[in-house]
């Protein structure tokens, strides 16, 4: 059982993961696409979130020293780790080549000790894959790539207790296909080298691994014979069993007595941390499946009980560390029992936490604490499982599909791996942002497919797994199931089954963009409805290959009843992947399928012709992930294609310019090993693409000749689906384990071009800009994640090409010849952005925000403009650029020009005693500092008694009437700032012009006591000193600025 292969680290780190892989070293031989891509690295994503649901947890590694601390391995949301107990979290995996992580561990000697295990083991037909092991030294600060790349799916690591540097991992091996480098390897050296110590062969790993705490070199393996295809899946045969080292993996035994006879499928495992002869296994057969029981190390076998939910997805057991008698099992539901798995409690063990549970940790020292992952995140119990609570401060959402809205703000919706669909605006009246709260659920099971009635936004489309549409009323909550259900044709015979429909897992659906009433949705027919899904036609014939699975192999043998697993979570084969309409007429429409084919109409569907073998470089049956025709023009159109379900790995997409007569791959700087999700071409440029794979997000600049990676500030995640918004020009990105990300306005992504990068500096467009009325909400929201909203104001971007001083740059804003604002903006070679707030120059630079829970304006901010349009000019050296820039009211408010104009008159007189108003303060504080000081000094002076009298009875003199003239200015204050008046887009109140017109009647007054402190009894104070003190420049006078 023992494989011979060693794997050095110098063979580690593929090609495509290497460091400078993204970009060429040398800047003359970027691509356009690159130079796009690292000049505008510098913009940053705002994530949306959300966290009011989780994805699927992979597996769990707490410090058990302090348990404050641990480690979350997510199936496709790398890894986070917790200091306080999960009030807080730190996603430490985020620069690493996968997000897919299928097992991470603490070492028990060392927790610096960090190991990760990437590609998770679940099996599913949407499980990612990885790239072999990584480990950290310092708690997941930094890490470094250790190996077994091609293992793709790792289950389990377990550590040396006695030493870090020896480490066993299970690896499961590819899911897709069979391969070599699978099964249990051991390192000695801290992954330096590391020897294949138990393989079978090139169909089973090892998918449980369990050390003996008292003995570590006693170690159960569960080996694990499965493949999955596009077409259905398979497990079991003679690979499958379990196997025992005690001898750190020199030797092993294959444990079989008590066992189930005949084939086995996955086998989960647990061991008694007080006692190394008791060991459980949750066992998948034909005959005797479920829950065993050891005592004798797993010599011989007793069977529990048969209970064994969906054994290819969970398999999870584990012993309460304290009481052996405790079992608990993972599911749909989990489970538990008190009497050693002979019975289970009634029901569902975890009924108050989301389901499908596959991660469960238990402190040794408490067994009332425990930590459950599942498909819904995280979830801790305190009293022993009999309550929970879930976490919901982590974005770890699994998105399949996006889309937006039309609404002002817009909406993003999006469906979710087992979370079911969500909607929220991209963007709230709320100071603190997107919350949980704002999020809205739309419908149940497997989220996808989520559109907006065009002509009644208050009607949502959604749909769950295998094409279950359904018709919602967002206001009533109401909604009517509309899948297409198959009619009899007359022409059946008597003994013929009934016609069946096949839906994919992700079915494609899509409303008209030429008729808001035409719905079209994917089986193995493309389905329309020209009523909104009441009543349905066939637009095609089966558009598939129509391949009867039942007649292809999987692991050298078809798939019958009695396969284990049978063909679990593909519920059929041969069904629409890819649908996409031309934007430019309704008649032509395109298809794509999970088996391969690529199907055209010109004529709205009467005729059909499949295209596929004009694809050059498609291997057969491959499945067509994404079609995108194009805004401009009417031929061309967009296909992709994704192969790892043949486990193939290798990019693909291509374009057609003749409605797919003939196809032209662009792949270009895609890098192999990760395929193709989607691909979106931008609504106004043609030019400009961006596409999807398992890391991230490409861009393209020249229409697909060249691709390069947006790494900016972009966790690395597969990217399932894009949108742009078209009104805002927003990038929205939905991701299959980070949850939603937008990047805000990509005009500068839009313009970008040779001729920028030919010039010195080029002042980017900007989208409209909208004067959001913002509200206050209650600010103490511990342990909760909240999305920021995008910033208030127009972000001006500019480029500045390389070796360009912008040292000295500045930025303008014009009403006619009027300039309003001018702000130093400097600049470095790339896109550069500067945040103009809408408002006029500020009464005096305070720094930092308005402090406190406002969030509003800073202390001296000037008011905002009008509505209307303005002018942005940048000035670098002595050469200017403009561009005109469009303001509005928020369109939720409605004020006359009139009432805006008068609130504008209000806001500038009173902005204009901002700033003396700020003066007087400080020349007071200045004064009363002084005074301190001065009284300090005679104090330690030794001065005659009648001298020091004389000084402090003057100096409080000074500090009374300071005090005096400090009360009476803070009674006229509020009328010398613009919050007030800002919270209301209408005319001023009576009060609010009392104010400021008291404010100016009473400045003036003020300035001058305090101008005479300045002048006069400051200096006279001062000359009583004599030779102790030095006066201080306490500040100019203050100087009124003439009436508004």
């Amino acid at each position: 059982m023992r494989s011979p292969v060693v794997h050095s680290l110098a063979l580690l780190l593929p090609l495509s993961l290497a460091p400078g892989a993204l970009f060429p070293a040398d800047a003359t031989a970027q691509t356009a696409s690159e130079r796009a891509v690292a000049a505008a690295s510098g913009l940053e994503f705002r994530e949306l979130g959300p966290a009011i649901m989780g994805g699927r947890v992979s597996d769990l590694a707490v410090v058990e020293s302090d348990p404050r601390i641990f480690y979350v391995g997510l199936g496709a949301g790398g890894v986070w780790k917790t200091m306080n107990d999960g009030m807080t979290w730190d996603p430490v995996f985020d620069d690493q080549p996968t997000s897919s992580v299928g097992a991470v561990s603490v070492a028990p000697s060392n927790p610096n000790h960090v190991w990760v295990g990437t590609g998770e083991p679940a099996n599913r037909q949407s499980s990612p894959w990885g790239v072999g092991v990584f480990k950290s030294t310092d708690a997941g600060g930094t890490w470094t790539h250790v190996g077994l790349d091609d293992t793709r799916h790792i289950s389990r690591i377990k550590i040396d207790p006695r030493d870090p540097d020896v480490v066993y991992v299970g690896a499961v091996g590819h899911l897709w296909g069979p391969n070599e480098e699978r099964g249990l390897f051991k390192t000695t050296d801290g992954g330096e080298t590391w020897e294949n110590i138990l393989y079978i062969d090139e169909h089973t790993g090892i998918i449980d691994l369990v050390m003996d705490h008292n003995d570590p070199n006693t170690l159960f393996a569960a080996m694990y014979q499965r493949q999955r295809t596009g077409f259905g899946f398979a497990a079991g045969g003679g690979g499958s069993g379990l196997w025992r080292t005690t001898d750190g993996g020199e030797s092993w035994t294959r444990l079989e007595a008590g066992l189930p006879e005949g084939e086995l499928g996955r086998i989960g495992l647990d061991i008694y941390r007080r006692d190394g002869n008791l060991v459980y296994a949750i066992v998948e057969a034909h005959e005797g499946q479920g829950v065993y029981r050891s005592t004798d190390r797993g010599e011989t076998w007793e069977f529990m009980s048969d209970r064994n939910p969906r054994p290819m997805y969970f398999s999870l057991i584990r012993i309460d560390p304290n009481n052996p008698e405790r079992i608990y099992l993972g599911g749909v539901q989990s489970s538990a029992s008190d009497d050693g798995g002979r019975t289970w409690w009634p029901g569902n063990a975890t009924d108050q936490i989301h389901s499908d549970h596959h991660a469960l940790w238990i402190n040794p020292d408490d067994s009332n604490h425990l930590i459950n992952g599942n498909d819904g995140g995280l979830a801790f119990s305190r009293d022993g499982s009999v309550n929970w609570r879930s976490i919901r401060n982590m974005a770890i959402g699994q998105f399949y599909e996006i889309d937006v809205d039309m609404s002002d703000p817009y909406n993003v919706c999006g469906g979710l791996q087992d979370n079911g669909n969500w909607c929220a605006p991209h963007r709230t009246q709320s100071t603190w942002g997107v919350r949980n709260r704002e999020w809205t659920h739309m419908w149940f099971g497997d989220g996808f497919h989520n559109h907006s009635d065009p002509e009644d936004p208050n009607i949502m489309f959604s749909e769950s797994q295998g094409g279950n549409m359904a018709r919602i009323d967002v206001a009533t909550r109401e909604g009517q199931s509309i899948r297409p259900v198959p009619r009899p044709t007359g022409a059946e015979a008597e003994d013929e089954e009934p016609r069946r429909y096949r839906f994919n897992w992700d079915s494609p659906f899509a409303i008209s963009r030429h008729d808001g009433a035409t719905i079209y949705l994917g089986g193995n027919h493309l389905f329309r409805s020209r009523d909104r899904g009441r009543n349905w036609e066939e637009a095609s014939p089966d558009l598939t290959k129509q391949i009867d699975r039942d007649t292809l192999e999987i692991m050298g043998r078809v798939v019958t009843d009695e396969t284990l697993s049978d063909n679990d979570g593909i519920a059929s084969y041969g069904n629409i992947t890819a649908f996409a309409e031309s934007k430019h007429s309704p008649d032509a429409l395109y298809v794509g399928t999970d088996d391969g084919n690529l199907q055209v109409t010109l004529d709205g569907g009467a005729t059909w012709t499949n295209v596929i073998d004009r694809v050059a470089g498609v291997p057969p049956r491959t499945y067509v992930s994404r079609l995108e025709t194009s805004h401009a023009a009417d031929g061309r159109v967009y296909v992709t294609f994704d192969g790892h379900r043949n486990d193939d790995y290798a990019p693909y997409a291509y374009v057609s310019e003749d409605h797919g007569a003939s196809w032209r791959r662009i792949t270009a700087g895609l890098p192999d090993g990760w395929s193709v999700n989607v691909i979106r071409e931008h609504p106004r440029n043609p030019s400009l693409l961006f596409l999807g794979n398992e890391i991230g997000i490409y861009m393209s600049i020249d229409r697909g000749a060249s691709w390069a990676r947006m790494v900016n500030n972009l966790p690395v995640a597969a990217v399932d689906d894009i949108a742009i918004h078209p009104r805002e020009n927003d990038l929205v990105v939905g991701t299959h384990g980070r949850s939603i990300w937008i990047l805000d306005d990509i005009t500068p992504l839009e313009e970008m071009s040779a001729d920028v990068f030919a010039s010195d500096f080029r002042l980017f467009g900007a989208r409209r800009g909208t004067m959001w009325s913002m509200g206050m909400d209650w600010p103490f929201q511990p342990a909760t994640f909240i999305a920021p909203n995008p910033p208030a104001g127009i972000p001006m971007r500019y480029y500045v090409g390389d070796g360009v001083d912008a040292s000295g740059a500045s930025l303008e804003v014009l009403d006619g010849d009027a300039v309003l604002r001018t702000m130093e903006v400097g600049g470095e070679a790339g896109v550069n952005e500067v945040l103009w707030d809408f408002r006029v120059d500020p009464a005096f630079d305070a720094g930092g925000g308005g402090g406190g829970f406002s969030r509003g304006p800073p202390p001296g901010a000037g008011p905002r403009v009008l509505p209307g349009t303005y002018t942005v000019r940048l000035t670098v050296g002595d050469e200017s650029q403009t561009t005109d820039v469009s303001v509005r009211l928020d369109p939720r408010r409605e004020a006359s020009r009139a009432a805006l104009v008068a609130r504008q008159d209000a806001m500038l007189r009173a902005h204009a005693l901002a700033g003396p108003t700020r003066d007087a303060r400080q020349r007071i504080g200045a004064m009363n500092d002084r005074l301190a000081e001065i009284r300090a000094l005679v104090h330690d002076a030794g001065m005659e008694d009648a001298d020091r009298e004389r000084i402090e009875a003057m100096a409080e003199e000074i500090s009374g009437q300071l005090e005096e003239v400090g009360d009476d200015l803070g009674d006229v204050a509020g009328g010398s700032g613009i919050s007030q008046l800002e919270g209301w887009s209408g005319e001023p109140t009576a009060d609010q012009m009392y104010r400021i017109d008291r404010a100016w009647e009473a400045l003036p007054p003020l300035a001058e006591r305090i101008n005479a402190l300045l002048a006069r009894r400051m200096p006279r104070l001062e000359a009583l000193l004599g030779d102790l003190g030095v006066m201080p420049d306490l500040g100019d006078p203050i100087r009124i600025p003439p009436r508004r």
